[in-house]
């Protein structure tokens, strides 16, 4: 199989239709998902779909999926299953029947949690959000934070990868 090309996996972003957001943070959006699956040397075409919303569009999807009537700042919902963490550990891959590529799974992110959360760790809003979606990714590739050891390792993951991308 030829190599595939970082510029191949399709990252498609929505922004959730009450938002007056601009598109400014598309790119940064991309090359976090793409960090983390370049990180993990994924080697298919990966569909992965990010909708952009605030605390009380994310509220809902919380409270819907995971009965959580809170707002959050990234959800994950893996569309894959993995054995362990990591792109070796996935399991029977399911693949789009359309296209052939490999549909990872779906991100909801609240810009207000990005916004509010940059202003209270000094960190840029860039930052934030490439570090939730890096964070974000690495769960729809298997990763998790379910104990201590598995969350310092998930920290340092993104840590590395956010360094590379910004």
């Amino acid at each position: 199989m030829a190599e595939l090309k970082i510029d191949e996996h399709k990252i498609h972003i929505h922004y959730d239709e009450n938002l007056k957001y601009d598109h400014s943070y598309d790119s940064i959006i991309s090359k976090a998902v793409i960090g983390a699956l370049v990180s993990e040397a994924v080697d298919k075409v990966c569909i992965v779909n990010v909708l952009v919303t605030d605390d009380e569009g994310i509220r809902e999807y919380n409270r819907e999926y995971r009965s959580i009537d809170k707002a959050t700042d990234v959800l994950s919902f893996p569309m894959q299953t993995f054995l362990n963490a990591g792109w070796k550990g996935i399991g029977e891959p399911e693949f789009d029947e359309d296209t052939g590529d490999l549909l990872l799974g779906d991100i909801v992110i609240s810009l207000e949690s990005v916004e509010r959360q940059a202003a209270e760790y000094g960190n840029t809003n860039e930052y934030e959000i490439a570090y939730l979606i890096i964070h974000s990714s690495l769960h729809l590739i298997g990763y998790e934070h379910d104990d201590d050891k598995n969350e310092k390792a998930m920290h340092g993951k993104s840590e590395q990868i956010i360094q590379e991308i910004i």
